[in-house]
């Protein structure tokens, strides 16, 4: 086996966004940089290439213009609330703070800066199930979603390349990290596209490798005893965020933390065109439909309804006799509400394209659910509900779904309107109210209406599947994202930025995120790291 040696002042592994900014930060600081990714050179970028965009912001202009009167202080307050971060929680909770004190100028500045803007409205995700979530809205949305910024960040990486000081190898896999007295010097990697192998040396190692959500066996393996575990999961993240590196990290001295905690989601489907075995896509549940078990019968006593506590609905999913549920709707329904994360399913916001947003806004986004129907079996429509519970029975290969069963799901739940919304007492129906109070919540949510409504249909059945998406745990660092061990010593000569370090410190959202944290996340513990490796090496 051919072995070739690359020597540089930094070695950042990983292609994604955290790696990606680290290395930027340290070649316009004059670093010598080597970024090696195991994706190809198409994927680099990671996840954020793929993603939709969402970031949780403090205190920015576009609240401000909202009107919205937010400060790090209340951010924080939401953040260690919801996210029930103990005193224990020491690096998670100064990076928690560091967060909600930085993001403005650290992400949203950042951002703009690089010719990337956001939408100008917020969006208000996390509420809480007794409002102990995001007390106002925070979650931005960029103009031309994740996949825009990344793709100004890997323009950004080649301008700052000024004397080829960026050696950028994609195909490669790290399998062992250098170490000499304590100091890590290297690495070792295979050349996937060659079968030889390169050896690393470097003054800092960044490692920005993402999660171990990739690997079902690393979910399983740590997944929390006291939570029920599904049967089966789709894979929302990627093979390669193996949680391979975290071990050998831990093997010197590394301290890998809240490994259980995962922002999973309760609503994926499998992808109609996937990248890999098992992939999933994260369907954003709609408001309006049932959420039914796999009978038929609406889940409750408390209705499952997506904005307020991502967790509990996937505890609730996950706790089901089998490992899949049922989104009962309409058409009308799904021309308002459908929606599903990532780059490639938003079209308009991706390509920038104003007009027909709106449009599709105001009119009903038909042309995604027209799409869905014709390439994913498991968006299934029917005129009659008989007829639609066939065509699931059909899928699930089963006869769990009883159309007089199903009949009298849909009959209780339009028993509600007999009498007027003014004395409506059903919980769905309450909190999409409170949810329509908010602006833009009111553009993407039905107003509340029987499901069997004249002129609604045709009906539609969704099977959904909880999917794995990111890791809420891992590497614990300090704020300038060196890699500490249990004992907090900072092994020396290496960080971890991103998602691999939990977002900070080995998992600053604790057991619930406020949803977009993990986008900024990246960014900021990539330029901590860059600050503290430019720093040390000297210009």
């Amino acid at each position: 086996m051919n072995t070739s040696s690359v020597k540089s002042d930094v070695l950042v592994i990983g292609g994604g966004l955290a790696g990606l900014v680290t290395a930027i930060e340290c070649l316009r600081a004059g670093k010598r940089v080597t970024l090696v990714d195991r994706d190809t050179r198409q994927r680099l970028g990671g996840q954020a290439l793929w993603a939709f965009g969402g970031m949780a912001l403090v205190d920015t202009p576009v609240q401000r213009r909202m009107k919205l009167k937010d400060s790090p202080e209340r951010a924080l307050r939401d953040w260690l609330r919801y996210g029930e971060l103990d005193a224990m929680d020491v690096w998670p909770r100064q990076w928690a703070q560091y967060y909600v004190e930085h993001s403005r100028e650290q992400v949203y500045d950042w951002v703009i800066q690089h010719g990337v803007k956001f939408l100008p409205a917020v969006n208000w995700v996390e509420r809480g199930m007794l409002g102990n979530g995001n007390s106002l809205p925070r979650y931005h949305i960029l103009w031309g979603t994740a996949q825009r910024f990344t793709q100004q960040m890997i323009a950004a990486l080649h301008q700052a390349n000024t004397g080829n000081r960026l050696t950028l190898l994609s195909n490669h896999e790290v399998v062992k990290l250098e170490s000499q007295g304590g100091v890590v010097t290297g690495a070792h990697a295979i050349n996937h596209d060659t079968g030889g192998s390169v050896q690393f040396a470097a003054q800092a190692v960044v490692l920005a490798m993402g999660g171990i959500n990739g690997s079902h066996e690393q979910v399983r393996a740590n997944w929390p005893a006291s939570r029920p575990l599904p049967a089966t999961m789709l894979n929302g993240a990627h093979p390669f965020c193996n949680g391979k590196l975290h071990h050998l990290v831990a093997g010197l001295g590394g301290h890998v933390t809240h490994a259980g905690e995962m922002w999973n989601y309760a609503a994926g489907v499998p992808h109609p065109q996937p990248h890999f075995p098992g992939h999933g896509l994260s369907h954003i549940p709609c408001k309006s439909a049932l959420w039914l078990d796999h009978t038929g019968r609406r889940i409750g006593p408390q209705p499952l309804i997506t904005s307020f506590d991502t967790s509990d609905l996937c505890r609730t999913v996950a706790a089901q006799a089998k490992p899949y549920t049922w989104h009962l709707l309409n058409w009308r329904i799904a021309a308002k509400e459908l929606a599903l994360s990532g780059a490639e399913h938003n079209q308009r916001i991706r390509d920038r394209q104003f007009p027909m947003l709106m449009k599709e806004m105001l009119f009903g986004n038909h042309r995604l659910v027209r799409q869905m129907l014709a390439e994913s079996r498991h968006f299934l429509v029917a005129d009659t509900l008989a007829e639609l519970a066939a065509k699931m029975n059909a899928l699930a290969d089963t006869s769990d779904v009883q159309a007089e069963v199903l009949q009298q799901t849909a009959d209780d739940f339009d028993a509600n309107f007999q009498r007027g919304l003014s004395v409506v007492n059903d919980d769905q129906i309450r909190r999409i109210e409170h949810a329509r109070h908010w602006p833009p919540e009111r553009l993407r949510t039905c107003k509340p209406a029987p499901l069997q409504a004249h002129g609604s249909g045709p009906f539609i059945a969704i099977q959904l599947q909880l999917i794995t998406r990111k890791s809420l745990g891992g590497l614990k660092t300090d704020l300038q994202s060196r890699v500490l061990t249990d004992s907090d010593q900072a092994i020396e000569g290496l960080y971890c930025v991103g998602e691999a370090a939990g977002f900070g410190g080995g998992g600053a959202c604790g057991k619930r995120s406020l949803e977009g944290t993990f986008l900024p996340g990246c960014v900021m513990t990539a330029r901590a790291a860059a600050r503290s490796i430019n720093a040390g090496l000297g210009r």
